[in-house]
């Protein structure tokens, strides 16, 4: 029997266990188990969504994992989580690795101890008899409104990342040294129509780096992207190792005499890359050229603490505040500057020297 909490927040990332579960058949009494042909069609369905996979699996880790290359799917499961202890742990692993949060995961198990261990140990998580695998794309937290090509190459991001980590982990000098060393391209642009399922995507996914957590449909982004008194800005990342994808988005309202910044989101894959403030910056300066004051709506939920810092370390001052919802102010003539380590692509002159 399945263990689903109430929630239509849509599933970023699937564990799944192996035996009798991926492969029908206990591997450690018997080498030639059989994958479920279904359950792999699953897999490759939510794969191409944009849906992770990654394992928990009570086994021998050289053993298990020799058999996922054997038969061919290696590649289709991040951080692996393959030990004799906890899969409640191995869940809480998973979704470190990967920085997202445990509400946006499903557990698959054939033993029904193992679903109640982790239910019970990490709440949120949703849990599935693997008697239910071959039929999770039918559900709709498993349905994303588009598939966009992000969706589709999600995974081979992630792997990228993973190199990009491991590049660091072996870099002998300063975080700031080894950024410098990425070619790193910042790109901020006007939304066009390709963007938007991309960016109802964003606004649907991205918690802990959004200002506000509002979603907006497909039809509402392009209704505001042709509004004369909104802007909606996308941005891009780019490295050496390949592209990040399109990783931020900003809706702005423009008044006569003040311009609001009503949602500012960036993607966790950029958390650590030293770019934080480089969408905010260019709103700002935007905003200067148009010789406006700038607004920030802020919506306290219990993930997005650390936009509230960024605006307060970038010298916004809260002007107005109702429960959670607070409205700042940007600081006058005061723009943060372009990390040294990227070059920005964007729509307003940066002054020289500032990046």
């Amino acid at each position: 029997m399945s263990t689903v909490p109430a929630t239509d927040k849509p599933v970023k990332c699937v564990v799944w266990d192996l035996d009798n579960t991926l492969w029908d058949g206990v591997l450690l009494e018997d080498a030639a188990v059989t994958p479920r042909a279904d359950v792999l069609a699953a897999i490759r369905e939510l794969d191409r969504r944009g849906v992770l996979h990654s394992v928990a699996s009570r086994n021998d880790r050289a053993t298990a994992l020799a058999k996922l290359t054997e038969l061919g799917i290696a590649e289709l499961f991040l951080f692996p989580q393959v030990h004799w202890g906890s899969k409640a742990e191995s869940v809480r692993a998973i979704a470190a690795a990967l920085n997202l949060g445990l509400d946006a995961f499903a557990f698959v198990d054939d033993q029904p101890f193992e679903r109640e261990e982790v239910a019970a140990g990490v709440p949120g998580v949703r849990c599935y008899d693997a008697l239910d695998a071959a039929g999770l794309p039918d559900l709709p937290a498993f349905t994303p409104a588009f598939v966009t090509d992000e969706s589709r190459q999600r995974r081979e991001m992630y792997r990228a990342g993973i190199e990009r980590d491991q590049a660091a982990e072996d870099f002998a000098g300063t975080s700031e040294e080894f950024l410098a060393t990425l070619d790193m391209v910042f790109t901020i642009s006007e939304a066009t129509t390709d963007d938007l399922k991309r960016a109802e995507e964003l606004t649907v996914r991205t918690h802990q780096l959004n200002t506000t957590g509002r979603t907006f449909s497909y039809a509402e982004l392009d209704r505001l992207r042709r509004s004369a008194d909104h802007l909606l800005l996308v941005a891009g990342l780019t490295d050496k190792y390949g592209s990040y994808g399109t990783i931020g988005l900003a809706l702005v309202e423009r008044g006569a005499e003040v311009w609001t910044l009503k949602l500012l989101l960036m993607s966790c894959r950029v958390m650590s890359r030293g770019v934080g403030t480089v969408l905010m910056g260019e709103v700002q300066r935007l905003a200067a050229a148009a010789g406006v004051r700038l607004h920030a709506d802020f919506v306290e939920t219990d993930r997005n603490r650390m936009m509230y810092v960024t605006y307060r370390m970038g010298g916004f001052r809260e002007v107005s505040r109702d429960g959670a919802e607070v409205v700042f102010e940007a600081p006058a003539g005061e723009v943060p500057p372009v990390p040294a380590h990227l070059v920005l692509r964007g729509l307003a002159p940066v002054p020289a020297g500032v990046g």
